[in-house]
């Protein structure tokens, strides 16, 4: 199939059943006991790259790209429609902590897509009745427009809107030309990130870039029922919704229970699709996740059934296993309707406003 063709191919898959996301990549690739040689490889010398590389999993997608495509195949395999590019954090911005230059994150962005693409195009090939389909992964950055980068200067920033826009302009081309289906803006924290990377996908389309469907997924960072930036579910949804998103959601920070008054609120008052990807539970003391598939699979197979969502995955601690579970969980499951859009305006900043009618 041609790009159009699986754009096509996925929204009306969408319309048919609830579309499937595969879970957590950084589990994944820790349990390979990898060492600073494997992310180095023979590209980057510690000589011309000096600190430690171990930890930057993006940059796997140059040096072992063996175990990318093993992950795409290992999701794909257990039964999930959508894959993500592993370039969570490869912007220019991000990667600047390991002192790599802007040839070596295009080179990421690029060969990732093209990792993705290709493990995709395999299992559609295979099973042309469930084509499979490639997320370019634009996660959120260390530096954050909306909030002070100094508790003493509430007006201090470590970034410009201006660096944050053409970091995420690089890495939307990079992932564009490589061959992603979609983008999935994710784990957003903070709002105005989030639309210097819609105005980088908007401004590229107006000079002739091929046009892909957005999905945006932000983080309830706590129990407050707010991003890290203080918007509520409903304002987060107004800031962003003049992108026209494929789909709108929330992932990471929180496990299922937690999640789902989020997501049902969202679900309340978007007019396209709903997604959600949870963590499997909150770590423990050790930092990890105890929650078992069938405890997952559980918990968002009754959001399902209640008619709250149309995508769903898993964030950090999900496995394959537990994208099997979920798959398995909300197989016949009719997907939420998307509520009518209102005709009115919307308004946000911290909480949500809404003028006549």
């Amino acid at each position: 199939m041609n790009r159009q063709d699986r754009i096509d191919a996925l929204k009306a898959a969408a319309k048919e059943r609830i579309l499937i996301l595969d879970g957590a990549w950084g589990a994944m690739i820790q349990r390979r006991g990898l060492e600073e040689s494997d992310y180095r490889g023979d590209r980057f010398p510690e000589d011309k790259y000096p600190g430690q590389m171990k930890g930057n999993n993006d940059i796997l997608c140059l040096t072992r790209p063996d175990i990318v495509t093993d992950l795409h195949n290992a999701y794909y395999g257990a039964g999930a429609d959508i894959s993500e590019t592993n370039t969570f954090s490869s912007t220019v911005i991000a990667q600047d902590d390991y002192k790599l230059d802007e040839q070596s994150v295009w080179d990421i962005n690029m060969e990732g897509a093209k990792l993705g693409r290709a493990a995709a195009d395999a299992w559609t090939a295979k099973t042309p009745d469930k084509p499979r389909f490639l997320a370019g992964s634009i996660g959120p950055l260390n530096k954050m427009l909306s909030m002070s980068s100094d508790v003493n200067d509430p007006g201090a920033r470590s970034v410009t809107f201006d660096e944050v826009y053409n970091a995420y302009r690089q890495q939307i081309r990079a992932l564009n030309e490589g061959g992603v289906d979609l983008y999935l803006i994710e784990t957003i924290t903070d709002t105005l990130n989030c639309k210097a990377a819609i105005k980088a996908i908007m401004d590229l389309e107006d000079e002739g870039m091929d046009k892909l469907p957005i999905w945006i997924s932000g983080t309830i960072t706590d129990r407050s029922g707010r991003t890290l930036s203080g918007q509520t579910v409903e304002a987060f949804w107004n800031s962003v919704r003049h992108a026209k998103p494929f789909a709108i959601g929330f992932n990471c920070a929180l496990g299922a229970d937690l999640m789902r008054p989020h997501i049902a609120a969202l679900s309340r008052v978007a007019d396209t699709l709903v997604a959600a990807y949870p963590n499997a539970g909150l770590p423990n003391e050790m930092g990890e996740y105890d929650e078992q598939p069938e405890q997952t699979s559980g918990a968002v197979g009754g959001w399902a059934k209640d008619g709250l969502v149309n995508i769903l995955g898993g964030c950090c601690g999900t496995t394959p296993d537990h994208i099997a579970a979920i798959a398995e969980a909300v197989d016949g499951v009719k997907p939420r309707d998307p509520v009518p859009g209102k005709h009115t305006m919307r308004l946000s900043g911290l909480e949500p406003f809404e003028v006549g009618a």
